[in-house]
């Protein structure tokens, strides 16, 4: 399955905080149709991600009945990304 969709980056300020985009509603849903067949615990998702010309794999968090992408501090320096840029993301889940 693969879907694309663009978001702004926001970050969690926790005690290890993080960056991230979130799904849109429409994208979660297809997402939560195959989430059972590729879950492997807390709801997280195994993920192929790309923006821009980076590629990495990552898993889906679960947030508020919905999903974020979490962007690794690698990326957003190789892509130039900041706080509340919009990005272009493309998923690939494995079903």
């Amino acid at each position: 399955m693969q879907l694309e969709f663009a978001g702004e980056v926001w970050e969690w300020r926790g005690p290890a905080p993080y960056h991230f985009v979130s799904v849109p509603e429409d994208e979660c849903e297809a997402i939560a149709l195959a989430a059972a067949a590729v879950t492997y615990g807390w709801g997280m998702i195994p993920v192929a991600v790309r923006i821009g010309g980076t590629d990495w794999t990552t898993s889906l968090w679960p947030k508020d009945g919905g999903y974020v992408v979490p962007l690794k501090d690698a990326v957003r320096r190789a892509e130039g990304i900041a706080l509340g840029d919009a990005v272009d993301v493309r998923l690939t889940i494995d079903v």
